[in-house]
């Protein structure tokens, strides 16, 4: 349900190769790859819509018109299912087309989440925004973003998204140092260390595809100096903003303990099918059924699929 917001702007950086997602992401944006029946990237156009954003800027890059024209009327589609009468297919096409007002700009080369992110500041200007990486999947029934918005506007710093995962797996994330703020569901951020070794991660709160920045945020990025990977890290920059004083300055955090997705990974992003497909009314129930049958008998075992 949309509700009124403060922040009125997001930005999604989609301008990523995919890598991990090889072969099919050869030709296909990666954020076009289909959770049941819609592109994972429309989920993520949703979710800001859904908290009350309609101003979304996509950081696009290289073969990425795909994204562009998912979100673009196609007339001649749309003349041939309203003559035929097919209104529940006409209706759902057409929501892509009326989420919101949506703006792409080109990050050119990709040098990091940092500078996809400093790549907005025009469109953005002085005022708080959110930031939701493509190919993260919150489920629709958890309240995250809002939750971000909320803290944004009652401490005036920066918000991270973050999740508690597995010690052998932080070295894929960014970690948070973090202290509990008394009387609060959220918590300050005092440090923050980009993929860092087991051993050497200051805890297993991960960072995840969800931010709600303060403007000050682009002025840190333009001193930002390239990190790891060579790139110019968005974490780096928080973490300057997560020292200083004043006005956009602190960081801080909301601990996500729902559903969440990584859609590039091939393994999550097969759980999110199945997941929301089970979900679903029209045949939900059918394909738990068939599911249960599907593990009773053995995944080697052959089984009917219709």
């Amino acid at each position: 349900m949309s509700t009124s917001s403060a922040v009125k702007k997001a930005v999604i950086p989609v301008a990523g190769l995919g890598t991990r997602f090889l072969p099919v992401t050869k030709a296909m944006p990666k954020e076009m790859l289909p959770v049941v029946d819609k592109p994972a990237i429309q989920y993520v156009v949703e979710e800001a819509v859904g908290v009350g954003i309609s101003d979304i800027l996509m950081i696009t890059g290289r073969n990425k018109r795909a994204l562009e024209d998912h979100f673009d009327r196609v007339p001649s589609l749309e003349a041939t299912l309203e003559a035929k009468g097919d209104s529940k297919k006409l209706a759902a096409i057409q929501q892509s087309n009326n989420l919101g007002d949506i703006h792409y700009v080109r990050q050119g080369d990709p040098k990091g989440l940092g500078h996809a992110v400093l790549c907005a500041e025009r469109h953005v200007g002085k005022e708080p925004f959110a930031v939701l990486l493509g190919d993260d999947l919150i489920d629709e029934r958890d309240e995250l973003l809002a939750e971000m918005i909320r803290v944004q506007q009652a401490t005036g710093g920066s918000v991270v998204a973050l999740m508690e995962v597995p010690q052998d797996q932080v070295s894929a994330y960014g970690c948070a140092d973090v202290e509990q703020v008394e009387g609060e569901d959220y918590v300050r951020v005092h440090g923050l260390v980009e993929k860092p070794a087991p051993e050497d991660a200051p805890s297993n709160l991960a960072i995840i595809g969800r931010y709600v920045l303060h403007p000050a945020v682009f002025e840190v990025l333009h001193h930002t100096e390239p990190g790891r990977g060579g790139e110019i890290q968005l974490t780096d920059a928080l973490q300057t903003l997560a020292r200083r004083e004043g006005d956009g300055g602190g960081v801080y955090g909301v601990v996500f303990r729902g559903r969440r997705y990584d859609t590039g990974d091939k393994l999550s992003y097969l759980k999110a099918v199945v997941t929301l497909a089970c979900g679903r009314d029209e045949f939900g129930a059918e394909l738990r059924s068939w599911l249960e049958g599907f593990v009773a008998d053995g995944a080697d075992q052959p089984t009917a699929t219709s």
